[in-house]
């Protein structure tokens, strides 16, 4: 049973135009009140970015629904996740993919996600910490091969 405002997100997402079924019900699925402060818990379901300590956000629902919905996904994919900050994101993709690699580059943040995404009992996800470049200098570019 998806609560009230569980269900209100749903239908502001709906009027923003997220129409994968699938995506919604994972972001039903996914008790954002537990990816953030529980000073923030009566803001969970709001459609807001909210801090996840650190200087980072937990991303507004509508970008993680929207993000997700263009992978495209299938029960077979295989994501990698830059940037794992909370987990949510990657908890909302454990829900529709075959695995997840996720990585992230602030040790406290992935010690966190990891805790939370056990806690879910989300087995198809990897966390991966990853330092940004070597003897602190900033990685400037990337490439990828696939």
């Amino acid at each position: 049973m998806v609560s009230g405002r569980v269900q209100a997100l749903l239908e502001q997402l709906r009027a923003q135009g997220i129409r994968d079924e699938q995506v919604l019900n994972a972001l039903a699925a996914v008790p954002r009140e537990k990816f953030i402060d529980e000073a923030f818990e009566h803001k969970a379901w709001e459609n807001i970015a909210l801090p996840i300590g650190q200087g980072q956000t937990i991303s507004q629902p509508y970008m993680v629904a929207r993000m997700t919905e263009l992978l495209e996904l299938t029960p077979q994919s295989r994501v990698l996740e830059i940037g794992t900050g909370s987990g949510y994101q990657t908890a909302i993709l454990a829900h529709l993919v075959h695995h997840v690699c996720s990585v992230e580059r602030i040790k406290g943040l992935q010690w966190q996600a990891r805790r939370r995404l056990k806690q879910l009992d989300l087995h198809n996800v990897s966390t991966v910490m990853a330092m940004a470049g070597k003897a602190g200098r900033r990685v400037r570019r990337l490439t990828l091969s696939l």
